[in-house]
């Protein structure tokens, strides 16, 4: 599987405290081994965010990201809060 990142994600990634930085890297390799793991509680979003998906990086963090190239490959587009992600 191929994983990309968008400016957006690499400057909140780059922002965010250690401890989150370290449990997406965690994700992340629960992620690539099984997308469908209960722990990331992956789900399609809808609304504004309808073509996306998240997944649980702790408590409050999650992670955004797009499917491309049939499935092949993901493309992170956002990484914060709860709050931060879905404000309206």
């Amino acid at each position: 599987m191929r994983i990309e990142y968008s400016k957006r994600f690499t400057k909140e990634y780059r922002k965010c405290p250690p401890l989150v930085r370290a449990a997406f890297k965690r994700r992340l390799q629960l992620f690539i081994q099984n997308k469908n793991e209960t722990l990331l509680h992956n789900h399609q979003l809808s609304g504004n965010f309808k073509n996306r998906r998240s997944i649980n990086v702790t408590g409050d963090w999650r992670a955004l990201y797009e499917k491309f190239d049939n499935g092949n490959a993901v493309y992170f587009v956002a990484l914060g809060t709860h709050s931060q992600l879905y404000k309206t």
